[in-house]
């Protein structure tokens, strides 16, 4: 019944099922992934500037691409012991805070999208398989169609097209014929007017490769304000967590205090009112020092969901990091006001980003304007068949069907839509240029306002340290007043509280200016991250 199929037929059939079985055990969803993490990482790292900050830490979670040398591991960030480091809670935070992988798949999404408008100047090649058995009693027939080309745009607005398609049937009966054909058929496209010049035709893909330079200094910027974060939230449990300290000692002196007065009381040189009064100083002071430890457990608790750490999980602060901040001191960062201002402005790269959405709205704009006229093209067209018989790769060009013209598919005698985007592009120009100078000056005003509470906080820490020398004088004489006969037990009293109020202060004032000094090499826009999470001012 079946007759015997001619090699070149039979090859079209295997060549046909080995493309449709190939493609689809090839192009497996994992194959897919890792082809756009390769392509998305190849856009960043091309476009990341060394001024925008170290390359690091920047890869998301579930990537196919490794990390960079330069990524610290979260295995060895956290100690055994439980004790984490500064830098070690930055490189946690930067592992596992929500918002931080946020931003990293945002940057992700973009280049993502850079690769489409990329791919739609590419050659897009596309191809169709198909085949049918048909029985209808008398005869029986097995067909087969089939195609491959391309369409392309081109920089400057031509569009290219060709198409080859097969066609072969072969009737499965006594007495079969057998026919294979091929059909070329290509088009080119050149817009003479509306739709020509790279600046109009690539504008979308301008934007995109625009959009990806801005989302790496938004991620930078981002990073900068994400370990000021971070720095803040450390010190500020280690500060309440000194508190404590304070409270247990205060705690443990006014004890102590108590105890002298109940015996100088049993021997008649104190009133039993002095001894009222200190225990319920001594009873303030527990009370005090409880308050003290369940807000340090709060802190502490809101601190390692802020790294994405389990409430429950056995971690403390390095107090050695508080303590690097006393021997550090108070150092002033050595800028003056106007100097700032300009670092900023040459360094800020969320006001770069602003600056250059100037440039986005004036492109805009010109494309409006460009959109406004008469749609023209010169169009070529070729249809091109193979010879009657099986020959199909002989096409006859000397027979094709051959064209070429003017059309216009729109004379612009309606331009009403066109007229109302130039008009808001226009309008969208003027906003831009206006929010860029908001920013800019709201960027000053972060500068002053950033410069002004960094001397403040140095002066504020200067005060509180002659006031805890204070303190201690007063504690201390009033001690030996006491013990002489002289004293007054309410001024002792008093004199404690006012030296753990000025121990907290001390430390408030330190850290409240370290973080100050943080914020303020942010804001100018010279603080660097490092890949270890620690920071560095980087040197104009």
């Amino acid at each position: 019944m079946f007759r015997r199929i001619r090699p070149k037929t039979f090859l079209c059939w295997v060549f046909g099922i080995a493309i449709v079985f190939g493609i689809a055990g090839a192009c497996s969803p994992q194959r897919y992934k890792a082809q756009a993490d390769k392509e998305v990482y190849q856009i960043i790292d091309s476009k990341w500037q060394d001024d925008f900050g170290h390359k690091s830490n920047y890869i998301i979670r579930d990537s196919n691409v490794p990390p960079s040398p330069d990524d610290i591991r979260i295995e060895r960030a956290v100690p055994d012991s439980g004790v984490m480091s500064l830098a070690q809670a930055v490189v946690i935070a930067t592992a596992y805070n929500r918002d931080y992988q946020r931003q990293k798949e945002q940057l992700y999404l973009t280049a993502l999208d850079l690769t489409l408008a990329r791919h739609q100047f590419a050659r897009q090649w596309f191809g169709t398989v198909d085949a049918k058995y048909n029985n209808n009693g008398d005869n029986e027939s097995l067909s087969s169609n089939s195609g491959l080309g391309f369409d392309q745009l081109l920089a400057d607005g031509a569009q290219i097209s060709l198409n080859i398609a097969l066609d072969w049937a072969r009737l499965l009966t006594a007495n079969p014929s057998t026919s294979l054909t091929s059909f070329l058929n290509a088009s080119a496209t050149q817009p003479l007017l509306r739709g020509r010049g790279r600046e109009v035709v690539q504008e979308n893909l301008t934007q995109a490769e625009r959009d990806v330079l801005y989302q790496i200094r938004s991620f930078n910027r981002y990073r900068k304000e994400f370990v000021v974060s971070i720095a803040n939230d450390y010190y500020r449990v280690l500060e309440q967590k000194a508190s404590v300290t304070n409270a247990e000692n205060s705690y443990y002196r006014l004890v102590e205090s108590r105890k002298r007065l109940v015996i100088e009381a049993e021997a008649g040189q104190a009133r039993p009112f002095d001894v009222d009064e200190a225990e319920q100083q001594a009873l303030n002071a527990e009370n005090r020092w409880v308050q003290a430890q369940q807000s340090y457990e709060r802190v502490l608790d809101e601190f390692k969901v802020k790294l994405s750490l389990p409430p429950s999980a056995e971690i403390e602060l390095d107090d050695n990091e508080l303590k690097a901040l006393e021997d550090i001191g108070i150092i002033e960062p050595g800028y003056e006001l106007v100097e700032a201002i300009e670092t900023a402005t040459l360094r800020r790269l969320d006001l770069i980003n602003s600056k250059d959405g100037v440039d986005d709205e004036a492109r805009k704009v010109m494309v409006a304007a460009h959109n406004l006229g008469i749609d023209l093209d010169l169009v070529g067209r070729a249809g091109v068949g193979s010879t009657p018989e099986t020959d199909f790769d002989r096409l006859l060009f000397h027979e094709g069907n051959y064209s070429v013209g003017l059309e216009s598919n729109d004379l612009g005698l309606d331009r009403k839509a066109e007229r109302n985007n130039y008009r808001r592009a226009l309008i969208r120009l003027e906003e831009r240029q206006r929010q860029y100078q908001d920013n800019r000056d709201r960027m000053e005003l972060d500068v002053r306002q950033a410069l002004r509470a960094l001397r403040a906080e140095a002066e504020q820490y200067r005060i509180q340290k002659i006031a805890l020398d204070l303190a201690v004088r007063r504690l201390e004489t009033q001690k030996l007043l006491l013990e002489i006969g002289q004293g007054n037990v309410r001024l002792l009293l008093e004199s404690e509280g006012a030296l753990l109020q000025a121990q907290n202060d001390v430390t408030s004032a330190l850290v409240t200016h370290a973080i100050a000094k943080l914020g303020f090499f942010r804001d100018i826009g010279i603080l660097q991250v490092k890949p270890d999470g620690m920071w560095e001012q980087q040197v104009q």
